[in-house]
C-alpha cells in the first residue's frame, strides 16, 4: 500500500467532505476514491469519516490524524526538494583544492560567488598544489580543484580554462626596473626563483623551456613555496621571479614589469574526476572560478580603459600614523 498517496487521497476528502467534489478535485472517478478510503481506514485500524444521509464529516480519528498527515505530507515535500538540491550541488561540503599562490582577492572572490550561487553548500577550501590536488582528485580526497597546466587529465574533466600573463618581479635598483617591459633574453645570467618542481611539474618544465628558447638560462635556479620567502629573496638580490603582478606589489623595494610579447602565461583550470561518482558542484564551482580568474586578470592589467604597465598600476592609499 502506498500509505502517502492514500494520506492524500484523504486530506482532499477532508478537505472537500463530499466523496463526488473531492474525486473531481482528484481527476479520478469516485468509486476508486471511496475504496482507496476504506483501504487507509482499514490499514490504520480505525474510521477517519462519519457517513451518513446528512453527508461526510470527519470522525475524531480522522480530525486528530489530519493535522499529522498535513504535517508528515509537508515533511515528505521539504525531503524531496533537500534530494534535489543535494543531487544539484546546492547542499553539502565541496572539497576544493586550490594553488598556494592563490591570492586573497580571488579566493575571497571565488566563495562570495559560491555562497551566491548556492548558499547552502558549505566550501572547503584547502591550499594544495597542483601534482598533490591529481593524487587527491584521483582518491577520493578532494571533489574539484584548480589545477596548473600542462596536466595528465586522463581521468579528469576539465572547466574552462584561464590564460594568466606573467611578468617579471626585479629589485627595484636592477637597471632592467627602469624599462617598461623586459625581454626574457635579457634576464640570462640571473638566478631565478621558481616554486619547487614537485608542486606542478609540467607547469616547471614548460616555464624552463620557454626560457631558453628565449635566451635566458638562469644561474642558478633557487626554489620558493610562500610568496614572501619569494619576495625576500628577489629584495636580497638572489634573483628574479615570474608574478601576475599583485605579489610584487606588497614589497617597495621591487619591481614589478611585463615580459615582452608575452612568452608566459599560466593556464589554470578547473579540474574534477570524471567517474560518476563525481560531485554534483564541481562543475558550476570550476565555471565560477574561470569567471573570478579571468575578471581578476583584467582588474590587474586595464583599468577604466588604460593598459597599466608595471609601477602604473594603481596602489592602495598609503597610510600615515603620526
Amino acid at each position: 500500500m502506498d500509505l502517502l498517496r492514500h494520506l492524500r487521497l484523504f486530506v482532499t476528502v477532508a478537505d472537500e467532505l463530499h466523496f463526488s467534489r473531492a474525486a473531481e478535485r482528484l481527476g479520478m472517478a469516485q468509486p476508486p476514491l471511496s475504496q482507496a478510503i476504506r483501504r487507509l481506514e482499514k490499514e490504520l485500524g480505525t474510521e477517519l469519516f462519519d457517513r451518513s444521509q446528512r453527508g461526510v464529516r470527519l470522525s475524531a480519528a480522522g480530525a486528530a490524524l489530519l493535522e499529522e498527515t498535513h504535517e508528515l505530507l509537508a515533511r515528505e515535500e521539504r525531503l524531496r526538494t533537500l534530494a534535489r538540491r543535494a543531487a544539484d550541488g546546492s547542499l553539502g561540503t565541496l572539497r576544493a583544492g586550490v594553488p598556494p599562490d592563490t591570492t586573497a582577492a580571488v579566493l575571497s572572490a571565488l566563495l562570495s560567488a559560491c555562497a551566491e550561487h548556492a548558499p547552502g553548500l558549505s566550501v572547503d577550501l584547502q591550499e594544495v598544489a597542483t601534482e598533490e590536488q591529481l593524487r587527491l582528485l584521483s582518491c577520493g580526497g578532494l571533489d574539484v580543484g584548480l589545477v596548473h597546466h600542462p596536466v595528465d587529465a586522463t581521468e579528469l574533466h576539465l572547466g574552462p580554462e584561464a590564460s594568466l600573463d606573467l611578468g617579471i618581479v626585479l629589485p627595484r635598483t636592477s637597471p632592467l626596473a627602469r624599462l617598461p617591459e623586459v625581454k626574457l633574453g635579457e634576464l640570462s645570467g640571473h638566478d631565478l626563483v621558481l616554486f619547487p618542481r614537485a608542486h606542478s611539474p609540467g607547469w616547471y618544465d614548460r616555464i624552463l623551456d620557454v626560457c631558453r628558447a628565449e635566451g635566458f638560462v638562469p644561474g642558478r635556479l633557487r626554489h620558493a613555496s610562500n610568496p614572501e620567502f619569494l619576495l625576500a629573496l628577489v629584495t636580497a638580490g638572489h634573483g628574479v621571479a615570474f608574478d601576475q603582478g599583485p605579489v610584487a606589489r606588497k614589497e617597495s623595494r621591487v619591481a614589478w614589469r611585463p615580459l615582452a610579447d608575452r612568452p608566459l602565461a599560466l593556464r589554470i583550470s578547473g579540474a574534477w574526476p570524471a567517474s560518476r561518482g563525481a560531485h554534483p558542484a564541481a562543475r558550476r564551482f570550476a565555471e565560477l572560478a574561470h569567471r573570478v580568474l579571468a575578471r581578476d586578470h583584467t582588474a590587474h592589467t586595464r583599468r577604466d580603459g588604460i593598459n597599466y604597465q608595471g609601477d602604473e598600476l594603481p596602489r592602495p592609499w598609503s597610510v600615515v600614523y603620526g
